[in-house]
């Protein structure tokens, strides 16, 4: 049997190539298909804004790390589609003890990247026992005018067995 590559890492992979602006930019990507120096730091401050923002509750301040189009995709959820409606969705999110992110890879081409990583928080209900979960996360990212590389699609599910 041939060796494929999992159908998520295929369909992102599509997604990368087909939202490159030019076909030049993705002939150029074949060639050389890393981020540079500056796009990796870029994106590794985006990650660590985002941190920032959700251990201090500010949800608008977590609500511009993604694009206006931007698309959240939390687990036994519909989609949240727009910048407005993910800051809603994080506002109403349990309150945070503590949350930690490892962005354990990244790669892209052009103007689109994706990151890989992996979290643990802990959630403090009021009035209610703590609740500790670790999961993963995957990201594409769209670069910005500015050089900044914000979220435009975020999708993460916790490790731990679901409860039915």
């Amino acid at each position: 049997m041939p060796n494929r590559l999992p159908l998520a890492v295929a369909a992102l992979l599509a997604v990368a190539l087909s939202a490159c602006s030019s076909t030049r930019c993705c002939e150029a990507t074949a060639r050389s298909a890393t981020l540079t120096q500056a796009d990796r730091a870029a994106i590794a401050e985006n990650s660590q804004a985002w941190l920032r923002a959700v251990r201090a509750a500010d949800w608008a301040a977590v609500a511009a790390t993604y694009t206006e189009d931007a698309m959240l995709l939390p687990p036994n959820q519909p989609a949240v589609v727009g910048r407005e409606a993910i800051r809603e969705w994080f506002a109403a999110f349990p309150p945070l003890a503590s949350m930690e992110i490892v962005d354990e890879e990244a790669g892209g081409c052009c103007d689109v990247a994706y990151v890989r990583g992996t979290y643990r928080l802990t959630i403090a209900p009021p009035g209610a026992d703590a609740i500790h979960d670790t999961g993963k996360y995957i990201e594409i990212r769209r670069k910005q005018a500015d050089g900044a590389w914000l979220k435009l699609r975020d999708m993460f599910s916790s490790d731990e067995p679901a409860m039915h």
